[in-house]
């Protein structure tokens, strides 16, 4: 009689454990699919992440290609040259006011490394 109770016991044990493996995979599969079919990705998520620098030296790419393309037609006759003296001041001046920024971004960045001062050299050595 103690051996029927212990194969029903061991039964029970392995049935039970066998519905958590079972409940479980039906679990994870009920999120995939939910997260597959039922999420949608905003549009941040698939944009590119870039830095203030990044947007800035795109930026100052573009003021350089309006520079060279505003050469290219005052050569081909397209402005005056008084047109063209006011247009290529003011993108030069932005283009200034462009690179300052960078300088100021690029130094916040740049991390000093300290030197050994020489008062604790001459404490080593005595």
């Amino acid at each position: 009689m103690a051996g029927v109770f212990l194969n029903f016991a061991a039964a029970l044990l392995i049935s039970s454990a066998d519905g958590a493996v079972l409940g479980a995979c039906l679990a994870l599969a009920i999120a995939t699919l939910l997260f597959i079919f039922y999420i949608q990705p905003d549009a941040s998520d698939l944009a590119p992440h870039r830095s203030k620098l990044d947007q800035l030296m795109e930026r100052r790419d573009t003021i350089y290609d309006n520079l060279r393309d505003l050469r290219f037609e005052f050569r081909s006759g397209k402005y005056s040259e008084g047109d063209f003296n006011a247009m290529k001041t003011s993108l030069q001046n932005e283009a200034a006011l462009l690179l300052t920024e960078i300088d100021q971004v690029t130094e916040s960045q740049v991390r000093r490394t300290r030197s050994v001062r020489p008062a604790e050299t001459e404490r080593g050595q005595r």
